[in-house]
């Protein structure tokens, strides 16, 4: 049997057992009792969400519908393992073997959820990872967490990272598939609603923020720039768009000028990849720079308490997560000036942009914060236009009104 053949009897199986339990009037997942059959029913459908950040959203959002909407909607979600989901009011499904085949996720996308949709008839089905599925449904969304079509690598990168260059154009493609089939698009950043905009012609586009859970907070450790050198952290996992060359070439020339009172943190290993192993060795010569290696989250936390400025100089962000997180240690940031670091660090007081292929630029940028010179402050409050949610309580209440009762 293959994993097509074996998703389609999973998915059969389970949705049987669940028509049946419902009508009997018995609880499936055994947590509020009654006869779901008398809600309208919304399906989350995430099968393929595991990475942290979308795994965060996705638990959001569901975290939120049953808390403030789970006594008037039957909540379904669609997902790669329950063991994930701690929500209670939710009626999960699992599909485990989706996420070890692209061919069985563009099965389940675009055959198999047309069946669950047919079974399940939901009012609303919001797809939670970038692709909009065949479905019925009275209303239809789509959450596009991935900024990767809207990147043009350059031919060296192409070949540095082939894999991500041809994401870049296979996503392309798949954003497109059934997109004018979705009664709204949801992206996290206005330039991202632009984007659909030019590149799809679509005009349902929703900009909703992401919540971003921070850890407790961790002590700032004391001691100033006289006692030890500044410390610049940029975490990151290296990908050609994640432009961390940038940083080391703006090292290499505060070295070669003859200022050495700096530490260039990189969460960087050679092993990694192709691409990682070329800049380790490319920047050898930079004795500045610290190889930290990839790091847990809580570990990264530590070093954004002990680091004195944030770099961040990717060319391509959802978001820009790194920006929120030392936001809430009060520390200077240091960000490319594009769209998604204005965005993330609207109203934020110690901020300065710069431009994400000037190494001249970010040196003379870096010796000035790291002797206290005043280049930092507030970036612009960014004017988002509507239809806009600042989370996922104002995004239910943009969606959810209009479902017919």
């Amino acid at each position: 049997m293959t994993n097509v053949d074996a998703l389609r009897v999973s998915a059969h199986a389970q949705l049987r057992v669940y028509e049946s339990l419902i009508g009997s009037g018995r609880d499936p997942n055994d947590f509020t009792g009654g006869d779901k059959s008398l809600k309208p029913r919304i399906v989350l459908s995430g099968v393929n969400v595991r990475e942290v950040g979308a795994l965060s959203v996705f638990r959001d959002a569901l975290a939120t519908l049953a808390r403030e909407h789970g006594d008037r909607y039957e909540i379904v979600a669609l997902v790669t393992r329950r063991e994930l989901f701690d929500i209670t009011g939710v009626t999960y499904f699992e599909y485990p073997r989706i996420m070890h085949s692209y061919l069985a996720r563009v099965h389940f996308e675009y055959w198999s959820s047309r069946e669950i949709s047919a079974r399940l008839k939901p009012r609303l089905w919001l797809s939670m990872h970038d692709m909009t599925p065949n479905v019925s449904a009275e209303v239809r969304a789509v959450y596009c967490h991935n900024p990767s079509p809207f990147y043009r690598p350059t031919i060296s990168e192409f070949f540095l990272d082939w894999r991500f260059g041809l994401f870049t154009l296979f996503y392309r493609f798949l954003y497109r598939i059934n997109i004018h089939a979705n009664d709204y698009v949801i992206v996290q950043q206005d330039w991202m609603r632009k984007s659909f905009m030019r590149l799809y012609g679509v005009r349902n586009v929703i900009v909703a923020h992401p919540v971003v859970n921070l850890p407790n907070p961790v002590e700032t450790l004391a001691g100033g720039a006289a006692a030890r050198p500044y410390r610049f952290f940029y975490p990151t996992f290296p990908r050609t768009y994640k432009n961390p060359e940038l940083c080391l070439k703006a090292a290499r020339i505060l070295e070669r000028r003859g200022f050495n009172e700096f530490e260039l943190w990189l969460t960087l290993d050679a092993s990694v990849n192709k691409y990682a192993s070329r800049v380790v060795k490319e920047f050898a010569d930079v004795r500045s720079a610290r190889w930290l290696g990839q790091l847990s989250r809580e570990r990264v936390f530590e070093l954004y308490a002990e680091a004195d400025c944030l770099l961040f100089p990717s060319r391509l962000e959802t978001w820009g997560m790194p920006i929120t997180e030392m936001r809430s240690f009060g520390k200077p940031i240091l960000a490319a000036d594009l769209p998604y670091a204005h965005e993330s660090a609207a109203g934020y007081h110690k901020v300065r942009f710069f431009e994400p292929g000037d190494a001249e630029q970010l040196a003379d940028l870096m010796r000035q914060a790291a002797t206290a010179q005043p280049i930092f402050g507030k970036a612009p409050e960014a004017a988002i236009a509507e239809p806009y949610a600042g989370n996922w309580s104002e995004l239910w209440a943009l969606l959810l009104p209009q479902l017919p009762i």
